[in-house]
């Protein structure tokens, strides 16, 4: 793609259609300013993959021009792509003080500290990029030290509004800058860049502070322990566990690695505050009376590795879930985990616990981070903009916030809904969508990124449906004789012992196949590989009705 030096582009290459994997890119001619780098989590369809980022190909096509990638906030869908995209780009990162404390832990496991320029920013900040200057604004999330961004170009003015909602009264104090908005609103915006999550739920979203008496509430009326899980990046909501804690005068345990790490940050950078002598060591659980112990743990997600769903196995070395002892998931599912978290509840209801789950208003355990309706149409109504692209959602909540951006005032002809890789450009006060980057997804299996593609997993898919036919066979080498075989081994697709008869049929057909094949000649392992595959495959197909993955082997000696 070429951006001449008098266009204003944005393009998102994650956090369009879907909810994950955030970033999205403003260039000014020679400039590029990268925001956020997120990852995403795999369904279950993509076998063994750990984490999904976005595909960097235009970036590395123009690595040179390149300034800085700026974090809104650390949550994992802003900040889980970072160590892996880092290895192929080395930029500088800009992010306040508490998500450069969860980025720096990130590159000290991924060992790429020393090599990573890390600058702190705050709301006052104001930096600049070639033909770009940059500016912000705080903006209220389930987080510490979120920001919305302004961009100052030759062109106009485009804001980033990050994740946000308008909290009154929140539980960190971290206001809304409701005048700066409206001050960037009165200069005159080009475009707004807004999340789009809650954009079909009406109405404002609750404050946060609503959960804190919820909270001490459950833990006044439990006899046993407390177990709380919750998003370890969920600060106010930490704190309000360690406030309800400390009422009721019970110490607090922390489980799960991610729970231990983010506190840590968070005590050690002042966003959480712990009385002395209040945390305990997991093995010291047991040994205090229940009604002296909570709990704060990972899983809320139904991770089946995380602290919450060990402890529902009974699974968990230091700590157990007794009846009588109060569970508290004061997070609401992700969609596509609905299912984890259910079979989760199941299995604490079976060990007798109490359980309290649910939306924040059937339990007032929790509250979203982001705004609803009215939140949204605040957001458009406070920075006017002359044109509107929704991000950061599935396509029915873009096209919601498209509806909201009509209802205040937003020309239907300037609101944009876009793919990722869609390039946005603007040029003479006028904005059109006309082209297109690379983008798509990159599948993070153990240290490898991008090595697995659509074959491996086609191929991950077929064994985990219909398992796998090992057939050997030896031929010698001189007179192409076959000395011993073919011996078959099934794995995930009938037991042997069982399936005599069929393991027979197939040894049979197979050591028929090779010696019609060398009666007409034809020696070439891959041709014979092949028809073995067909027609082996052809008679599992008419006797089971399985397709498993059939792997013949020839060994010559």
């Amino acid at each position: 793609m070429n951006n001449s030096e008098n266009t204003l582009s944005f393009f998102a290459l994650g956090g369009i259609n879907e909810i994950g994997k955030n970033m999205y890119v403003v260039q000014y001619g020679a400039d590029i300013i990268i925001i956020d780098c997120g990852g995403k989590f795999p369904d279950e369809s993509l076998l063994g993959i750990d984490l999904i980022i976005p595909d960097i190909a235009y970036l590395e096509e123009n690595q040179d021009k390149i300034r800085a990638l700026i974090v809104t906030h650390g949550h994992e869908d802003h900040i889980g792509g970072i160590p892996y995209i880092l290895r192929k780009l080395n930029i500088p990162i800009y992010a306040t003080q508490f998500t450069l404390g969860l980025i720096d832990l990130k590159l000290k496991e991924h060992r790429l500290k020393r090599e990573t320029k890390l600058i702190e920013i705050n709301a006052q900040s104001n930096l600049e990029f070639g033909q770009i200057q940059v500016s912000f604004f705080r903006v209220s999330h389930s987080i510490p030290d979120c920001l919305g961004i302004v961009f100052h170009t030759p062109e106009g003015i485009v804001v980033h509004t990050g994740d946000f909602k308008f909290d009154l009264t929140p539980e960190n104090h971290q206001y809304s800058d409701i005048h700066k908005m409206a001050e960037i609103g009165r200069q005159g915006v080009l475009a707004l860049i807004s999340e789009s999550t809650n954009a079909e739920r009406p109405g404002i979203t609750p404050s946060e502070r609503i959960v804190g008496g919820h909270l001490t509430e459950a833990f006044m009326k439990a006899t046993g322990k407390v177990i709380v899980s919750t998003f370890a990046s969920n600060v106010n909501r930490i704190q309000q566990v360690v406030d309800a804690a400390f009422r009721t005068r019970r110490k607090l345990a922390l489980l799960g690695r991610t729970m231990v790490n983010v506190v840590s940050v968070a005590l050690e950078r002042g966003y959480l505050k712990i009385p002395d002598g209040m945390l305990m060591e997991a093995n010291e659980i047991e040994q205090l009376p229940a009604e002296k112990v909570a709990i704060l743990c990972t899983g809320s997600q139904g991770e089946p590795m995380a602290a919450l769903a060990r402890l529902s196995t009974g699974n968990y070395r230091d700590a157990a879930i007794y009846p009588g002892d109060t569970v508290i998931l004061a997070a609401s599912p992700i969609p596509g985990n609905e299912k984890d978290v259910s079979r989760i509840i199941d299995n604490l209801y079976q060990l007798g616990a109490n359980v309290i789950y649910g939306s924040g208003s059937s339990t007032g355990m929790h509250v979203s981070g982001h705004g609803y309706q009215e939140d949204l149409k605040l957001m458009l109504t406070l920075i006017k903009p002359t044109y509107f692209i929704p991000i950061h959602g599935e396509y029915r909540m873009l096209h919601h916030h498209r509806l909201l951006a009509k209802s205040v005032g937003v020309e239907s002809e300037n609101i944009f809904i876009i793919k990722n890789g869609d390039v946005v450009d603007f040029a003479g006060g006028t904005a059109r969508q006309t082209r297109r980057v690379p983008s798509g997804d990159t599948y993070i299996d153990g240290m490898g990124i991008g090595d697995v593609g659509t074959i491996v997993l086609r191929d991950r898919k077929q064994l985990s449906e219909d398992g796998m036919l090992v057939t050997v066979i030896t031929i010698n080498k001189g007179d192409r004789a076959i000395i011993s075989g073919p011996d078959t081994i099934s794995r995930g697709f009938v037991y042997n012992r069982d399936a005599d008869e069929l393991i027979k049929e197939v040894n049979r057909l197979t050591k028929k196949t090779v010696t019609e094949l060398q009666e007409s000649n034809i020696y070439q392992w891959n041709i014979i590989k092949q028809n073995i595959k067909k027609t082996i495959g052809q008679y599992l197909y008419a006797q089971t009705k399985s397709k498993p993955m059939i792997l013949p082997i020839i060994i010559e000696i």
